[in-house]
């Protein structure tokens, strides 16, 4: 059985209300070169941008005003979460994202926090004890590592994320970019960069809780050369007993990206391998996008996902066309037309 879901979706956001100079994702023009170094363990609250509320204290953040469509284009039920009911949906969805940054070197302190017509959330609070120049430890409620696209519409190359299941399976954001509390061991001298976490649960499928034990994820980077980053990764969470209809206890991730970004122009290559709970899947995703001026640039993604879950063999299919437009330095606008397909078989 195939179902075929086209998406449409706007994002609007500005950040000039909030910071004073642009930050990731609303470059005016194209850098120069690609970057230097990598940014995986790297202490980026020191000498962030912001506004200046106190002594050692700056508020950042933005506003994001988004529509999205969904079209069911099959005549039978998707078998994703996608559309209930085989039905096509439409959405309005506006927030704020506000976030304090407290740098007391060599301490430094983050809180994130998020406005919606559901109220105030809690994204991240943890703070960061700077061991010297190249390794931290930081402790509280942190973002997960694993994957190549950022959490935060800004410093996205299009308004979606890429994958139809991994990004919202058990609700949120899925498999990835959770919110977790625990510890973390960082390091970065720019070329290399490494990062340890051991927190609760990494992840939440079929509502299941893991109380009680602890999981980890593991990421190396290499900057191979100026604009050249590779970086490889692992994850691991268990449950205290076996979900419902599932043969093992643990879920297990191994992630591998690479990226060039040189000018204007940005590619990435992302590979996943995942053991969900005694099921099997892997996905892979190709990028490119390309900043033609100080006005617009456009992205191309594709993606799939293979899922073995019993006897029963689920792939998915995406193709994305993004086009964003650098409205003012911290202004911007995103367009998106995607096209994906879920067909489920027989092992």
């Amino acid at each position: 059985m195939k179902t075929l879901l086209t998406f449409v979706a706007a994002s609007l956001f500005a950040v000039s209300t909030f910071a004073q100079q642009p930050i990731p994702g609303l470059m005016p023009a194209p850098a120069a070169t690609g970057s230097a170094g990598t940014t995986l363990g790297a202490n980026t609250t020191s000498g962030a941008a912001g506004i200046d509320l106190a002594n050692r204290v700056k508020l950042r953040g933005f506003v994001d005003f988004s529509y999205g469509n969904i079209q069911n284009e099959s005549a039978d039920d998707p078998t994703t979460p996608l559309v209930e009911e085989g039905k096509d949906t439409a959405k309005f969805d506006t927030y704020a994202d506000l976030d304090f940054l407290f740098d007391f070197s060599p301490v430094t302190a983050e809180l994130h926090s998020v406005l919606s017509q559901d109220g105030v959330d809690f994204e991240q609070g943890f703070f960061r004890f700077n061991i010297n120049r190249d390794f931290s430890l930081s402790f509280g409620r942190q973002l997960t590592v694993l994957g190549f696209e950022a959490d935060e519409a800004p410093n996205l190359y299009q308004v979606s994320h890429a994958y139809l299941l991994g990004d919202v399976v058990g609700g949120g954001n899925g498999w990835r970019r959770n919110y977790v509390d625990g510890i973390r061991a960082n390091f970065n001298n720019a070329r290399f960069g490494f990062t340890l976490g051991l927190h609760n649960s990494l992840y939440k499928i079929d509502d299941n809780t893991k109380d009680g034990t602890v999981a980890l994820d593991l990421q190396a980077a290499v900057m191979i050369m100026p604009g050249l980053e590779g970086r490889i990764g692992y994850a691991h969470d268990s449950a205290e007993s076996i979900p419902g209809g599932k043969t093992d206890d643990s879920v297990e991730q191994i992630n591998i990206w690479l990226s060039y970004a040189q000018g204007g122009l940005t590619t990435a290559i992302e590979y996943d391998n995942w053991e969900v709970y005694g099921d099997d899947a892997w996905n892979i995703m190709l990028m490119g996008s390309y900043q033609f001026n100080q006005l617009f640039a456009l992205t191309l993604r594709y993606s799939h996902e293979d899922f073995e879950q019993g006897a029963t063999d689920t792939d998915t299919d995406r193709f994305t066309l993004g086009l964003g437009f650098t409205v003012t330095d911290n202004l911007g606008l995103r367009l998106e037309y995607s096209h994906g397909s879920v067909e489920e078989g027989s092992t």
